[in-house]
């Protein structure tokens, strides 16, 4: 059986029309009858080309200021009838529906509208009432009618109809359809974003939750986090980010980067700062004068680790720094700009990916998948200050080791638990990651410390959790460690204090834990 169907008839009722005299002349070439109203109608009479206006088919105006144009039993009938179904091709006979073959419509732009900061009353009028309900009849009924459904898809669209020399066979009909579901979706699940929000009393008698989200045009990558895993990533990349140079960023380039962005935000308004990661966690950071000299000590931290790592600072690389950086094989470096020289210089490498990272708002909740569903919760937003930190020791620690007890927290808070971050002047000397002990992470740093030749007198420790026994405490204390940054609130917090109170330490607790997993 022939399925391929040629278009005799169209309804076309669009808001943007960018692309679209294109097909309205290939149609008439065709000699198809195009059917449409208000705007699109006048775009389409511009052209020199027959239109039929929508009202002359249902023998109704567009009323209430243009939200009632196309819901009529005429037009859906038209879409929707069944053209193998005896008793559709009866009742479209017994009350005169024209057949409508083909449906292009784009949709008001309710999300452009909300972005852009328009009020209610706006943002609501830009809610698509008649085009939603003709992309959802027409995809439904995909056997018979052919549906485009977003400007997106003229191309596309134009395409398959010149190929086919004015037909479009059931399998792009069918591709189209899933594309116009995807439509509908996605715009519902912004309407229902839009209005489920916290701010209302009702919320506290209504004790279901709801999480709906829509992403379109994702990125198919190379593979996942193993070559055996099929990847996509789902996101507006050059929203966030200016691509200067280099390949496609994998999977494991992405968690890096989302990484490195996540960290470098706790430092965006400090003095030139500078990190590399590995594997999601910092293996470098430092805060110094010159972006150079952060990078160089940076990099000190564990220059092992930085091979093959993403580099990212908060403010412009200039040459200096990119010509430390150029010897260093890396796969990313992301700062707000660069100097047209470091540029040049870092671009020799035609693999390195350099990123201009964008001054946008980051995400405010995590997802991630769990069993058979998903968990969703808000970010840690919480940076601690130095109005957290209350001291609880004898000895109360000194300006520049409160100085490096928040500059280790902002690390630890970035950094796979348990973990335990060991810094002086503002330089991290080594952390211990993603251990299932507290005391194995600190012994972790304080041997990769001392491998990298760091001297850890007078260095601060911070602890993503608290101490539930004194022995991290004493074992920082015998490596040289004088003041300890913790979150505190175990039952024998007495017993981490009276050590630090013997041996002369001071310690901080801020009450915020901040666990990564």
């Amino acid at each position: 059986m022939n399925t391929t169907k040629t278009i005799k008839s169209a309804l076309i009722s669009v808001f943007d029309k960018t692309g679209l005299e294109p097909i309205v002349k290939a149609l008439h070439q065709n000699n198809v009858t195009i059917y449409s109203t208000g705007g699109t109608e006048t775009f389409i009479q511009n052209l020199n080309i027959p239109v039929v206006p929508v009202e002359s088919v249902t023998n109704y105006p567009s009323i209430l200021g243009g939200r009632v144009k196309t819901l009529h039993p005429k037009i859906f009938g038209g879409i929707l009838n069944r053209q193998d179904n005896e008793s559709d091709v009866e009742q479209m006979e017994e009350y005169n529906i024209p057949q409508l073959d083909l449906v292009i419509v784009d949709l008001y732009p309710f999300e452009k509208t909300v972005a852009s900061g328009a009020n209610e009353a706006d943002s609501i009028e830009k809610i698509d009432i008649g085009g939603i309900s003709l992309i959802r009849a027409a995809a439904k009924n995909f056997k018979d009618t052919t549906i485009v459904a977003s400007v997106d898809e003229y191309s596309l669209f134009l395409n398959f109809y010149l190929q086919n020399n004015g037909a479009i066979s059931l399998e792009q009909r069918r591709f189209l359809a899933t594309k116009a579901f995807h439509v509908s979706s996605n715009y519902d699940t912004a309407i229902f974003n839009y209005f489920n929000t916290d701010d209302s009393s009702i919320n506290e008698l209504d004790k279901q939750n709801y999480y709906k989200a829509s992403f379109a045009n994702g990125q198919t990558l190379r593979y996942g986090e193993n070559p055996h895993q099929k990847g996509f990533f789902f996101g507006d990349f050059d929203a966030i980010f200016t691509k200067l140079n280099g390949k496609e960023l994998s999977y494991n380039n992405l968690l890096d980067v989302d990484a490195a962005v996540n960290l470098i935000n706790e430092f965006k308004n400090d003095d030139p700062t500078f990190a590399i990661l590995k594997h999601n966690n910092a293996c470098g950071l430092a805060t110094r004068k010159t972006m150079q000299q952060a990078y160089i000590d940076a990099l000190a931290g564990d220059p092992t680790s930085a091979f093959g790592g993403v580099l990212i600072a908060n403010g412009k690389i200039d040459l200096a720094t990119a010509s430390e950086i150029h010897s260093l094989f890396c796969e990313v470096i992301i700062a707000p700009s660069f100097d047209a020289a470091a540029i040049q210089l870092l671009s020799e490498k035609k693999n390195r990916i350099l990123l201009v990272l964008n001054n946008i708002e980051l995400p405010t909740q995590q997802v991630r998948t769990c069993l058979n569903g998903i968990l969703v919760q808000d970010k840690d937003g919480i940076t601690d200050t130095i109005e957290h930190l209350t001291t609880v020791t004898e000895s109360t620690p000194t300006t520049k080791e409160i100085d490096d007890l928040l500059f280790a927290s902002r690390i630890c808070k970035h950094t796979k638990s348990n973990t335990i971050v060991l810094a002086k002047n503002k330089q991290l000397c080594a952390s211990g990651t993603g251990q299932t002990s507290r005391v194995d992470a600190l012994q972790q740093a304080i041997e990769k410390a001392k491998n990298f030749n760091f001297n850890l007198n007078g260095a601060v420790m911070a602890s993503d959790a608290f101490f539930p026994f004194p022995d991290c405490v004493e074992i920082a204390n015998n490596a040289g460690i004088k003041s300890v940054i913790q979150p505190g609130g175990s039952i024998k917090d007495e017993l981490s204090i009276t050590y630090c109170n013997n041996h002369k330490m001071s310690m901080v607790f801020t009450g915020i834990r901040h666990f990564k997993h």
